[in-house]
């Protein structure tokens, strides 16, 4: 009995044993293609603690610790860039770098999804390794295992054919361990002894203490290159830390009573990721429910621009995300990245939040939507009158009034207002502010709001070092499933805050209504 079990201990032992090789093998050897900030980059798995970042011959390379346990760690190998500029290459890397979460959330994705492959296959190894051996057992039989017994040591034949294998085995075994395969011996130095203008950040705002830089002639020669990177990463980090920190302390924010719900509205953010901190901030102090996307979340639509939706989904990753995309979102890709990264991305038709009538619809100038945006005026101006046709004609057939029309541009939402088929509008594009505005139509009273940048955006372009010009968000309140007012918070580039007054909506009457809501102020 002792034996039997001693047989069957020593089986499972090499089961998990090729297991673990197969799974660790697999682990180290596996490479997939993400996208990091503005680069095409290869992300594969380590087991030296660390997450590794090699950006070329030119520039050092960067590391810090993973905290993942097993020693889990990452080399990221940064590729080309579609942007052809070096210098403006290195400026958005560091704005980007000031607030990492969206890209250390993808490749820790990435990894996950790579160690759950590679423990599958360590698996499915392990139970192949043990089935072989019981049918191989079973094979031979009682007997024939005992004549080999008695016949070793074996015969030098036999003994070659086992060496070779055994020489195959612990080569292979070699292959799937971590080695230096260039031999490189890597001299590591905190990066502010590279970088003493580091020191200057908090150590709680800075994405960069415990990040180490090799030492050697990239971080000598790209000094000059680096210096105006770290530069715009310190701004980056000092203007929107502090900006963040000031809404904490910052008067006049209203918070939802009683029943009330209240949503977050961002619009035109630009790839300005580093106002997504604020825009957080001003939501933790409104005790929001949700948020409502008004698109431009990129300048491009470039498939590389989808750090800007994860930053997004990470800073809000705790509320559920409406969406639209708008006209330089271009193409179904930062959609599609939107879907990706679980936001409910409206098409037209009507969604539900706690009983609030959701509408909304993607800006048909987006290429694949309608006309598509092709630049000839004529199609593009064709296309928004067929979508505000199309979304009046679903609000005011709805069974239930629209409590929100979310839409990019104004003008997409035109003959709603007109027919007053929606309590509320909400739009941005314009990069300025406009309304709130009430109209009164045939199916009731609108009040319509556009939204300026969240980005700051001047023209198509956001992402920097501090705000360029003022930048926008609006807090709308809910009740019993109806919009009941608005406060606007705007960001100047003195990284001042105004709080705008909360401003009641008047209401149309529902059918069992007897009275309206309330009046503007």
């Amino acid at each position: 009995m002792a034996r039997r079990a001693l047989r069957i201990g020593l089986v499972v032992l090499v089961g998990l044993v090729v297991g673990l090789w197969v799974a660790a093998a697999s682990f180290l050897h596996t490479d997939r293609s993400v996208t990091v900030g503005a680069h095409a980059a290869t992300v594969s798995g380590t087991f030296d603690g660390h997450a590794t970042v090699q950006a070329g011959p030119l520039l050092p390379e960067f590391r810090l610790p993973s905290g993942a346990p097993l020693g889990i760690g990452a080399t990221i190998v940064l590729h080309d860039s579609p942007i052809t500029n070096f210098e403006e290459i290195l400026a958005r890397d560091a704005a980007i770098a000031a607030a990492p979460e969206g890209e250390i959330a993808k490749v820790e994705a990435e990894l996950r999804d790579v160690a759950l492959e590679s423990a599958v296959r360590g698996l499915a190894a392990g139970i192949a390794a043990v089935t072989a051996i019981v049918v191989v057992w079973r094979l031979v039989g009682r007997d024939r295992r005992a004549e080999l017994a008695a016949a070793w040591p074996p015969s030098r034949g036999t003994a070659t054919v086992g060496g070779t294998l055994a020489v195959v085995l612990v080569a292979s075994v070699w292959v799937a361990l971590p080695h230096d395969s260039d031999g490189r011996n890597v001299t590591w130095v905190p990066i502010a002894a590279e970088f003493p203008e580091l020191d200057d950040i908090p150590a709680d705002t800075s994405a960069l203490r415990g990040v180490e830089v090799s030492k050697g002639a990239a971080v000598t020669g790209g000094k000059a290159l680096l210096d105006g990177a770290i530069a715009t990463y310190s701004e980056s980090v000092e203007f929107y830390g502090d900006l963040a920190a000031k809404v904490e302390d910052v008067d006049g924010i209203r918070a939802p009573e009683g029943d009330e719900v209240t949503a977050l509205v961002v619009t035109d953010r630009h790839d300005n990721i580093t106002m997504d901190q604020v825009a957080k901030a001003i939501a933790d102090r409104a005790d929001i429910s949700f948020v409502m996307d008004l698109g431009d979340d990129t300048s491009n639509g470039a498939s590389w621009e989808d750090f800007s939706i994860r930053s997004l989904a990470t800073t809000f990753e705790d509320y559920p995300v409406y969406a639209v995309a708008g006209n330089h979102d271009q193409g179904p890709y930062i959609r599609e990245e939107m879907e990706r990264a679980g936001f409910t991305v409206l098409d037209g038709e009507i969604e539900e939040f706690e009983g609030i009538a959701l509408l909304g619809d993607s800006d048909p100038r987006s290429s694949g939507l309608t006309a598509g945006y092709t630049g000839n005026e004529g199609e593009n101006i064709d296309a928004i009158g067929e979508q505000s046709t199309a979304l009046a004609e679903t609000a005011c057939e709805a069974d239930e009034r629209v409590g929100v029309l979310m839409v990019h541009s104004s003008a997409s939402a035109r003959e709603t207002v007109e027919r007053g088929c929606a309590d509320l509008v909400l739009s941005g594009h314009l990069h300025r502010q406009v309304g709130p505005t009430e109209t009164e139509g045939d199916d009731g009273i609108t009040t319509s709001l556009t939204t300026a940048s969240t980005g700051g955006a001047v023209y198509a372009f956001a992402l920097g070092s501090k705000l360029r010009r003022d930048a926008q968000v609006t807090l709308v309140t809910f009740d019993d499933g109806r919009p009941v007012g608005l406060q606007i918070v705007t960001l100047k580039p003195g990284a001042i805050i105004e709080v705008g007054d909360y401003t009641e909506l008047t209401l149309s009457d529902l059918p069992d209504d007897d009275s309206a809501t309330s009046t503007t102020e």
